[in-house]
Formats: structure tokens, C-alpha cells, sequence
């Protein structure tokens, strides 16, 4: 009879237990495939000079890769929440790949958009079953998993400006076929990992699943909560979308930098962005994830307003700073959210990085349209208030206290 009690505990101290492996694995495919997204972004200026291309046709571009990805990032979730399909991780991959092959030889804006398109297709499917992965590895270590998954995907985001200036500026456009090995390599990593998704994963987030459950807090509190958090998303996506996609050529018209120093600028922005995301779930996991997020997006309002008025070593040092607060607040907003939604994981992995995509290119499209209109410098003057609606998370519900 004691042996009956003691064998049900099994499955719950199992799925307390942080798979670190796993978490690293997609942690390190993030990386790769960021690394290959942010290379569209990195090589605008180029396009620009090469094409002609105003910069309402670059934040289409942008636009076009985010819309794709931030539209189907929530199906994708949604029906991996009712039927997992574990394969489709190292199968996303081929989208990416196919995608800078395409970019590789497009020289016709049309073509620019199939390829931004298939980026972002591949996207569509990594970034909600990645994100569902760390949440089965995670344990009672949420907020670190998604933290370290995270931060693959910026370390990714911030090489890949470096690997533009290294690689693209020398070889020239048709280079980005070079990087689909990349791709191959990620397809190799998530076969692995698809593998224990299969046979371990499932059954570690249904024991968690059923815990958190328990603990929800009522419909309409947590249907509040998201909208604030989807708000927060809001303020914080379009605010990256004029640094990723302009920062350079602002560096470029105010200060006169070459191309080559802009993007060096643009990689210790994104880095910096890296190790705030590291940051912010560990941190939330300790203090309270909403003490992070009203910290992390409020907090950086006096650093985004002083930026549009520095000189270029004060721009330097303000970018870090914002990226380094800005960023802190995601990692922490997706586990805020999931707990609020315990049984879609799937769902609100999807809709939360799928709206941060579409936010991002909207932005990056209404941005282009003010630089065209009244200069790139206008659009800093008017993103230095959106870290405002940073407030709105006074008004999220206290998730902890519910639980408890």
C-alpha cells in the first residue's frame, strides 16, 4: 500500500525537474534562426542603394516578413494545443532556408517580398513550438527557461547585423544563399529535440498543466490581464521597430557614419537587447514578473526621450540602456501570460511572439512613412513616448497572491 502512495509523486517531481539540455538546444536554434531573419533588416541600406527602394518599400518589406509570421504564429499554436506535431520543428526549417535563397538572388522588389514572406513562414512555426518546448523543460523554473530561449534568439538578432558586415558587405547579396547551411544545421538540432518533445515533452506539460489550473485566476481578470500585456507588447515591439530597421540610417544622416559603423552600433544595441532578455525571467522568477515589466517598459522612458536630442557618444550609451531595460520585459510577459492561460500554452506562446512580429512590422511600415515625410529623425521624436503606456501595468492582476 505504501508502495501505491509513493509511485503517483513520480510524474510530479519529474516535471518540477529543469530539462537543461533541451532548453539549450532551442535556446541555440533561436539563435540560428534569428541570426538568419535578422539579416533581411541588416542588409536594407544596401537593397536601398541597389534598388532604389524608398523607405516606405522597406518597411513594407518588413511589414510583409512580420505579417506572415504574426498571423500564423496563433493557428500554429492553437492547433499544436490539440494536436502536437513535434516534427513540425525541424520542418520549419525549410522555410528559412528556402527564404534566404530566394533573397539571395532577388533583384526585383517583388522577389524581395516571396523571400521576406518565407522568412517568416518559418517563423511562424518555430517561435510558438520553441517557445512550448522550454515551457516542458522548464520545471518550476519558468521564467529562466523562457529567459534563456529568449536570449538565443537575440544573441541571433544581434550577429546578425555582424555577419551582414562581415559577409554581405564583401560578397555581396547572393552571399545569404551561404547562410541557408545554417538552417540545415538548426533542421539537424531540432530533429533531436522534436525526439524528446515526442516521448518526454507532452507528459511533463500536461503533470504542470494540471497544477496550474488549479491556481487560475478567474476568466475575466485574466482576460484583462492579457490586453494589458498585449498593450505592453504593443509599446515595446514598436519601439525596436524604429531601432532595427532605422537606427542606422539615423546614425548614417546625423552623425555621418559609414554604413559599416552604423551596423556596429546596431550590434551593441542588440546586444544589449541579449542581455536584458537573459536577465528578465531569473529576475521575475525571484522579485515577481510584474514588478519586471513595469520596471523594464516604464523605466525606460527618460533614456528613450533623452535619445533623440545626444550627441553620437551619448547615443551610444542611451541606446544600450534602453535595450538593456526594454528587452528585460518579454520573457517575463510571455510566462505572465501563460499562467494566466494555463491550458493554451500553444495558443499564447503563438499569439504573444505572432503580435510582437505584427506590431513590429506595422511599426516598421507607419516609421517608414514618417522618415519619408519629415525625416528619420522625427521618428525617434515621436517613439520616445511610447515606453508611456508602460503605466498599464499598474493594473495588472496579482497572480502570485491568486495562487498562493
Amino acid at each position: 500500500m505504501s508502495q501505491i502512495e509513493v509511485m503517483p509523486a513520480k510524474p510530479a517531481v519529474q516535471a518540477e525537474t529543469t530539462v537543461f539540455a533541451v532548453i539549450f538546444a532551442v535556446s541555440f536554434c533561436h539563435l540560428l534562426n534569428d541570426m538568419m531573419q535578422a539579416l533581411l533588416p541588416a542588409i536594407y541600406p544596401n537593397l536601398k542603394t541597389a534598388l532604389g527602394l524608398s523607405f516606405s518599400q522597406i518597411g513594407m518589406i518588413t511589414l510583409v516578413y512580420q505579417l506572415t509570421a504574426s498571423i500564423l504564429q496563433p493557428l500554429v499554436g492553437l492547433y499544436a494545443d490539440k494536436r502536437p506535431t513535434p516534427m513540425a520543428l525541424p520542418g520549419c526549417t525549410l522555410f528559412s532556408l528556402a527564404g534566404l535563397v530566394v533573397l539571395s538572388v532577388a533583384h526585383t522588389y517583388g522577389l524581395l517580398l516571396v523571400g521576406a514572406a518565407l522568412l517568416g513562414m518559418g517563423s511562424s512555426v518555430f517561435h510558438p513550438e520553441s517557445s512550448r518546448v522550454a515551457r516542458m523543460a522548464a520545471g518550476a523554473r519558468s521564467g529562466m527557461a523562457q529567459s534563456l530561449f529568449q536570449v538565443g534568439g537575440n544573441a541571433g538578432s544581434a550577429l546578425g547585423p555582424l555577419a551582414a558586415a562581415v559577409v554581405v558587405m564583401r560578397w555581396g547579396q547572393s552571399s545569404l544563399a551561404f547562410f541557408g547551411l545554417l538552417a540545415l544545421l538548426a533542421g539537424a538540432v531540432l530533429w533531436q529535440v522534436a525526439v524528446w518533445y515526442r516521448d518526454h515533452g507532452l507528459a511533463r506539460l500536461a503533470e504542470g498543466r494540471k497544477r496550474r489550473i488549479e491556481a487560475a485566476l478567474p476568466r475575466g481578470e485574466a482576460r484583462r490581464g492579457l490586453l494589458i500585456l498585449l498593450a505592453l507588447v504593443f509599446s515595446k515591439y514598436v519601439y525596436l521597430a524604429s531601432i532595427t530597421s532605422y537606427f542606422a540610417f539615423y546614425l548614417i544622416h546625423r552623425f555621418g557614419l559609414s554604413v559599416e559603423n552604423a551596423q556596429l552600433h546596431l550590434f551593441a544595441f542588440l546586444g544589449a537587447v541579449a542581455v536584458g532578455t537573459f536577465a528578465g525571467g531569473p529576475i521575475g522568477d525571484r522579485i515577481g514578473r510584474k514588478a519586471v515589466i513595469w520596471v523594464s517598459i516604464l523605466g525606460v522612458l527618460p533614456f528613450s526621450l533623452l535619445l533623440p536630442h545626444a550627441s553620437l557618444a551619448w547615443t551610444g550609451v542611451l541606446s544600450v540602456i534602453i535595450g538593456l531595460l526594454l528587452a528585460s520585459a518579454f520573457p517575463a510577459i510571455v510566462v505572465f501570460a501563460q499562467e494566466l492561460a494555463p491550458s493554451k500554452i500553444g495558443m499564447i506562446s503563438g499569439l504573444f511572439f505572432g503580435f510582437s512580429f505584427g506590431m513590429g512590422g506595422l511599426g516598421a511600415a507607419v516609421l517608414g512613412e514618417v522618415a519619408d515625410r519629415w525625416g528619420v529623425e522625427t521618428v525617434y521624436s515621436i517613439c520616445a513616448f511610447l515606453p508611456a503606456i508602460g503605466l498599464l501595468a499598474a493594473f495588472l492582476p496579482r497572480l502570485r497572491k491568486k495562487a498562493a
